[in-house]
């Protein structure tokens, strides 16, 4: 049987956590945020302290990256908040890096449009 995007979105949030903003605004410096939308996407701005690193390249780049973040090489159980614009990328993304092996993933529900429509700034890109 074929699945459509939405059915495989729908699938993926049953096996991840999805977190509203308010929950991740109250412990945000637990996270390493991780803004998963394309480049032309971030032009307009992302929220404070998020790396942008596109789904496309997120398993290949997220091992370096959160070494480096971290400063160790020991990044099992860093917590990593994911964002795109609509939380449904960034479902897809929070499950791959479960089947990777990461434990402390999350999806900010409803994405960077819910984050606005909640009142909260974007900051601009920094190139």
């Amino acid at each position: 049987m074929l699945l459509t995007s939405n059915d495989l979105v729908k699938k993926a949030k049953l096996r991840i956590t999805e977190i509203p903003d308010n929950v991740f605004l109250a412990d945000k410096d637990r996270f390493v945020l991780i803004d998963v939308r394309e480049k032309n996407e971030v032009d307009g701005g992302i929220i404070e302290g998020a790396t942008h690193i596109p789904r496309g390249t997120l398993e290949m780049n997220i091992h370096k990256h959160l070494k480096e973040v971290t400063g160790s090489d020991y990044i099992d159980n860093v917590a990593i908040a994911l964002y795109c614009r609509s939380g449904a990328r960034s479902a897809l993304a929070a499950e791959s890096l479960q089947q990777m092996g990461f434990e402390d993933v999350y999806s900010l529900r409803g994405g960077i449009t819910q984050w606005k429509d909640d009142g909260y700034p974007l900051v601009n890109v920094i190139n």
